[in-house]
């Protein structure tokens, strides 16, 4: 008679782990994260000027933890763009250590998930983060992506290496072009993709401002989702972050967004500071029946250089003569 091969885990003997993070609140040690945008929309970049501090240990300036970095070694995979025409230059520019960025070279045999390289340059090398870029690229010729039964094993194969060595796996992907669709259905591929991720983070540009890019997190498995970040791409004046930005995945991907949300935002604050300085509350009291967001108000307060005084132990908003 053969042998039960039934085994039951009580949930009383499952020690409670704590989540460790390469970026809190966005990228996971020991997880997947998708990285998905449109092609030319700065997901490449924004990912290599992210790894570039990662190799110099130095903080980003919109990590909301205060935690000291170490330095540590990057496995990046690209199928797109040249190494040394493209991703060295960029790295460069970007002023990360190039010593502790490899690849896994694969000119003679192609590299998918499935291969066992992947696990072998993981345990050689320590590296902390292994980035695809893009993941359709390493799937495999005979994979369909469309075809959950195919992409399961793939996705498993990649959570287990992120667990076993407690690295962060980032996947870069392209979006399908269905411009009506929610933001989460536009992952190219089988939704199981997106359901096997931790967190997902979409890139995409402000319509009427097309320098400004933003990373969105529109999935977190393990904490509150990020808030959204800007950054700038010009060819002028680089690659620089701009911080936070009010701003959903929808209205993003869409192009509903407006930066003119700040620019309503600093006539309101000129309106209402005009005749003189305002409590602190009231003004923010105003700005929400006039359905300003509280971080679009602080952001128009900066731009202008507005003056908070104190006055008899209440604060005040006062424009900068």
């Amino acid at each position: 008679m053969e042998e039960n091969k039934l085994k039951l885990i009580n949930m009383a003997d499952v020690e409670v782990e704590e989540v460790d993070w390469l970026l809190y609140p966005l990228i996971p040690f020991g997880k997947v994260t998708i990285l998905q945008g449109d092609p030319g929309e700065g997901k490449t970049t924004a990912m290599l000027h992210i790894i570039a501090c990662l190799t110099k240990g130095e903080t980003l300036s919109f990590v909301e933890d205060e935690k000291e970095y170490e330095p540590i070694y990057v496995i990046y995979q690209t199928a797109e763009d040249g190494l040394g025409d493209t991703i060295k230059p960029r790295l460069v520019a970007a002023g990360a250590d190039c010593s502790k960025v490899l690849v896994i070279d694969d000119s003679d045999e192609a590299l998918t998930i499935s291969d066992d390289r992947l696990e072998m340059a993981i345990e050689m090398t320590g590296a902390r983060l292994v980035v695809l870029d893009p993941l359709q690229g390493y799937l495999g010729a005979g994979v369909d992506m469309h075809r959950a039964n195919e992409i399961r094993p793939l996705m498993h194969r990649l959570s287990v290496l992120a667990e076993k060595y407690g690295c962060a796996v980032i996947l870069i992907g392209h979006m399908n072009k269905n411009s009506m669709g929610k933001v989460n259905y536009r992952g190219l591929g089988s939704i199981d993709i997106t359901a096997a991720a931790r967190s997902v983070i979409v890139c995409g540009r402000i319509k009427d401002e097309p320098e400004m890019r933003v990373l969105c997190q529109i999935k977190n498995s393990l904490a509150p989702e990020a808030q959204a970040i800007a950054f700038r791409l010009d060819k002028k004046a680089g690659f620089a972050w701009c911080g936070e930005i009010d701003i959903t995945a929808d209205e993003l991907m869409s192009g509903d967004y407006k930066v003119s949300k700040v620019k309503e935002a600093e006539d309101f604050l000129k309106g209402i500071l005009e005749e003189g300085e305002l409590p602190t509350t009231e003004v923010y009291n105003l700005a929400g029946q006039e359905g300003i967001k509280e971080k679009t108000l602080r952001k128009a307060k900066e731009n202008l250089g507005v003056l908070v005084i104190k006055k008899k132990n209440k604060w005040y908003w006062k424009l900068d003569d």
